[in-house]
């Protein structure tokens, strides 16, 4: 009911910036969270950064804190991720997903969630 396109990725220098953007179509599920995870090559797949639909509460793991800002643009049905002091750490697969409905004592960085974009690249070189 709900399909992503994330755009954005391609290469940054060290210190650099990008934004990633993860467009929905569908339904706009209104107690959702949508989320983006990263996968580097040889690593398991890790939390990013997570944001109730309605409200924007946001959440992030702690390796981005602080550099990473998730937001969301309702009238688009777009949220997107501002990389902001790019390490050469950040650099891998960058996945958004939604849980369509977020209840208390969901683990927003775990999961389940049930749907997820095809993932854009992001290459970051010192």
């Amino acid at each position: 009911q709900v399909q992503l396109v994330e755009s954005g990725g391609g290469l940054a220098q060290a210190g650099g910036s990008l934004r990633l953007s993860c467009a929905a179509s569908g339904h706009t599920f209104s107690n959702s969270v949508r989320g983006w995870f990263r996968q580097a090559p040889g690593k398991e797949r890790e939390f990013v950064a997570a944001i109730r639909w309605s409200g924007g509460r946001t959440w992030y793991a702690d390796s981005v804190k602080g550099r990473f800002t998730i937001v969301r643009d309702t009238g688009k049905n777009t949220m997107y991720l501002q990389m902001n002091s790019l390490e050469p750490e950040d650099t891998a697969v960058y996945y958004c997903a939604v849980k369509a409905v977020y209840y208390s004592g969901y683990d927003l960085s775990r999961g389940p969630y049930e749907y997820w974009g095809q993932g854009t690249h992001v290459s970051v070189s010192s």
